[in-house]
């Protein structure tokens, strides 16, 4: 059976910076109480009133991840794309990469779960690949959050956290002794309506009626609700779970780590993580200060920075963890 490692990784991010004191200028907020709850000092967002699409960016990070890996986009066989900011409701974005990059015309899948999409992704790539169906495959995370945020006073909670961005990476099939070890995928739905935007969706219909009415859809429904302390106590107690089943199912300890890419959803979660885990600060790499939560793209965006630092070499074994709507959540461990 075929191994599966990460041959290249890219990512892309808009060029405008929202800082907290540009958010202060449109809400009810402040530089020290973002910072203190989410750790979170600055963001990217498009260009107001452009049409760049999470499918743009997703592009961008993909011939960034194809130079990395050393590739073509002919090389690919097969598309994930992991995003919650799709450009339409249907199709998917991956249809839109295999078009925009020139690929032949191979598979491409969307996946739909929103933090943890990415780990998703990677998790679906690694057992297409030992499975021996494909060669190379492209992982995309890639958000727009921008275009969809409520920037009242209403919506501040929610909206200081979001940020713009993509990553990608290469998968490939190996007979080396290293690449993917375990993965792990989770849910719990009863806990849905705790992190979601309810419309558009065949719950409320999609009718003149229904959009003319305005006492039919409620801001809660259109923009992200969160309920935010129910969401940080479950993140932290799947975190770990999460992380030690896969390191149990490898056969390796919290000491074997030589880094851990948490998902960047709020730096409070990953610092409770860390200490629970008992993880140095040289073992844990964070970003969110720069680039707020971007969802699916958070993660391979920090592997791509991590990578470009330094601070992963082959043989490195590496955790990369996600908690998000759904709930859903899980981990892939890889050997470098």
């Amino acid at each position: 059976m075929m191994n599966s490692i990460i041959t290249g990784v890219g990512h892309y991010v808009p060029e405008r910076v929202v800082t907290n004191f540009d958010l202060a200028e449109l809400m009810d907020t402040n530089d020290e109480w973002i910072q203190e709850r989410t750790g979170i000092v600055e963001r990217r967002h498009i260009e107001t009133g452009s049409k760049i699409t999470s499918t743009d960016l997703g592009v961008i990070a993909a011939k960034n991840a194809l130079n990395d890996a050393g590739l073509t986009a002919q090389d690919i066989d097969f598309i994930l794309f992991a995003t919650l900011s799709p450009d339409y409701y249907f199709p998917g974005n991956g249809v839109l990469v295999q078009r925009e990059l020139g690929c032949k015309n191979i598979g491409a899948m969307d996946i739909r779960n929103q933090c943890s999409g990415f780990v998703y992704a990677l998790s679906t790539a690694d057992k297409f690949i030992k499975s021996g169906a494909y060669k190379n495959i492209l992982v995309i995370g890639a958000e727009v959050h921008s275009f969809g945020l409520d920037m009242s006073d209403e919506g501040r909670n929610v909206s200081v956290i979001f940020g713009d961005g993509a990553g990608a990476v290469i998968v490939s099939a190996t007979e080396e002794n290293r690449g993917i070890l375990a993965t792990n995928l989770h849910s719990e739905g009863e806990y849905a309506e705790e992190l979601a935007v309810l419309f558009p969706g065949t719950k409320h219909g999609w009718s003149d009626e229904v959009l003319k009415d305005e006492h039919s859809i409620t801001k809660n429904e259109i923009y992200p609700f969160m309920n935010g302390n129910h969401v940080f106590k479950h993140a932290v107690t799947r975190f770990p779970e999460s992380i030690k089943e896969a390191l149990n199912d490898a056969g390796k300890t919290v000491e074997d780590l030589d880094l851990f890419i948490p998902h960047q959803a709020n730096l409070r979660i990953s610092q409770f993580v860390q200490r629970q885990l008992n993880l140095p600060d040289e073992k844990v790499f964070n970003n969110i200060q720069k680039y707020g939560n971007t969802t699916a793209a958070s993660i391979p965006i920090a592997l791509s920075e991590a990578k470009a630092a330094g601070k992963i070499k082959q043989g490195d074994l590496v955790m990369m963890t996600a908690f998000g709507a759904g709930f859903t959540w899980g981990s892939v461990l890889i050997n470098w």
